[in-house]
């Protein structure tokens, strides 16, 4: 049925043009007296929309969130410790790698099933236990994953860019029940942490250390076979030892060479000398002394005359000539006359083949030095070349046997730096801090408000369009004055539309 006062078309008339200056034209006062026509079918979609959309706000429940902070500093499960070598050692990630780490775990699926398990289904989500109770094996899994993502709707952490905390917040329908769940996931993530960050590399690093003391037992075998096949106590130490050995026997080589000159040339020189030097020499003479006893016997001999004569007497004038005699051939060395001599060994003599005789010993005995120390240096140059000959040996074998004690060295304090550093990370959150816990909220969160308001907006949309579309389907034109402007032509009159 057409509006009362609308133009429609007569199977008698003439069709009207379906091109674009045929269509109706409105203007803006045409859509509210349109639209009132349509009010029944507006209202009528109106009230429905609204109405579905009043309940679904009236079935909204109010909702609790607690909300707790965690701080986050550098730890030192977070340093970067090589199981071989040194490079990067000490590398430590940037605050924002580290807070994204963290929220990671505080978020992992793992973290809410061990939350479940620790509270149990029935205190955090009562309906999902009741069905829970009575389901079978595979509805119960369906039902844990739904809890599993209720838990991981309802739960929201929220980071800041350059700011070391982390927000949390859980919320549901009892406000004791959300600071319960929210205190609890911070007490296991603080356990559940450890596990994930806790450095796994202690076995690897106790097998890997093993199997270098294992091939460093085979090397130090290896080792001392070698020491012992060659007769080495210590290859270095005799190394070292027999270059010095050496260079004192060569020294002394020299010596002994410069010394056996030395005596020979001495000794040359003493033959020489000792074919010039006579063997025997005087030791002493006697001087006689027979003119002096005869010239004092015969003074005695006047001295004895004159006690009995006097000096005119010719007894003692015989004596005084004898004694004038004697003493004027005395004066005139006639009466002089060599004692007896005697001859010995020349001390010079003496000396010279002594000493010849000691230089000759000294020359035998320095040519057996000089032989024994040039076998001594040919010996020891034996010996020399033949540990240059093992040296390459040597050097593989120690370089070996180096490497291996430096990595079970090095394998053992890693292995023992690892295994404190895990047990005091498993026992403490040095790095990590609660800085507020989740208290029971007395504020609750409603959507009945926001839906009601979105259910009156959109029912009155909804209503609006359905009213154009109805406006823009209907057939004909609708009001004069749309007649009007659709065919150019002035209206004289309308008549409205009798009911049959």
């Amino acid at each position: 049925m057409a509006a009362p006062g609308a133009w429609t078309i007569r199977p008698h008339d003439q069709a009207i043009r379906t091109d674009w200056a045929g269509r109706p034209r409105y203007a803006v006062s045409d859509f509210a007296t349109l639209l009132w026509r349509e009010r029944y079918l507006m209202v009528a979609v109106f009230a429905i929309i609204f109405v579905l959309g009043a309940a679904a706000a009236f079935t909204m429940k109010t909702s609790y969130p607690a909300n707790a902070s965690v701080l986050v500093r550098l730890g030192q499960e977070y340093v970067y410790e090589p199981l071989s070598g040194d490079a990067a050692r000490g590398a430590v990630p940037e605050a924002d790698a580290l807070i994204q780490s963290e929220t990671e775990i505080l978020g992992s699926g793992i973290l809410k099933q061990r939350l479940i398990d620790r509270l149990g289904l029935a205190r955090i989500y009562p309906e999902l236990a009741a069905k829970y109770a009575g389901a079978t094996a595979r509805e119960k899994k369906m039902i844990m994953g739904q809890a599993l993502r209720a838990l991981d709707t309802n739960t929201k952490i929220e980071t800041a860019p350059d700011t070391p905390i982390i927000r949390v917040s859980f919320t549901n329908g009892n406000p004791d029940t959300a600071a319960l769940v929210l205190n609890t996931l911070l007490e296991e993530y603080l356990v559940y942490r450890r596990t994930v960050l806790t450095d796994p590399t202690s076995p690897a690093l106790a097998r890997q250390r093993e199997a270098f003391q294992q091939r460093l037992v085979s090397a130090d075998a290896a080792y001392e076979d070698f020491l012992n096949n060659n007769r080495i106590g210590d290859f270095v130490a005799e190394k070292v030892s027999l270059g010095q050995l050496q260079q004192q026997i060569e020294q002394q080589k020299y010596q002994t060479d410069a010394q056996l000159q030395d005596r020979m040339g001495r000794l040359a020189m003493l033959d020489s000398q000792l074919g010039q030097v006579s063997q025997e020499v005087g030791l002493y003479r006697d001087v006689s002394s027979a003119v002096g006893d005869k010239l004092t016997t015969l003074k005695l001999q006047r001295e004895d005359l004159l006690s009995r004569y006097k000096n005119d007497a010719r007894p003692v004038q015989e004596l005084d000539a004898q004694i004038a005699q004697l003493e004027a051939g005395i004066a005139a060395g006639r009466t002089h006359a060599d004692g007896a001599k005697r001859f010995g060994v020349n001390p010079v003599y003496q000396t010279i083949q002594t000493e010849k005789i000691q230089l000759t010993a000294e020359v035998a005995a320095l040519k057996q030095s000089q032989t024994a120390l040039a076998d001594q240096v040919t010996q020891l140059t034996e010996r020399r070349l033949r540990l240059a000959e093992l040296e390459p040996k040597f050097q593989a074998l120690s370089l070996d046997r180096d490497v291996l004690q430096a990595n079970v060295r090095d394998f053992t304090v890693k292995e023992e730096q690892s295994r404190a550093a895990n047990e005091i990370a498993s026992t403490t959150n040095d790095n990590i801090r609660i800085v507020s816990r989740a208290v029971a909220p007395t504020k609750g969160k409603s959507l009945k408000k926001p839906v009601f308001v979105l259910a009156f907006l959109f029912a009155a949309f909804t209503a609006l369009c359905a009213g154009l579309l109805r406006m823009f389907l209907r057939p004909g034109l609708p009001t004069a004055q749309s007649a009007s402007r659709s065919l150019d032509l002035p209206v004289l009159a309308t008549a409205e539309m009798k009911v049959r």
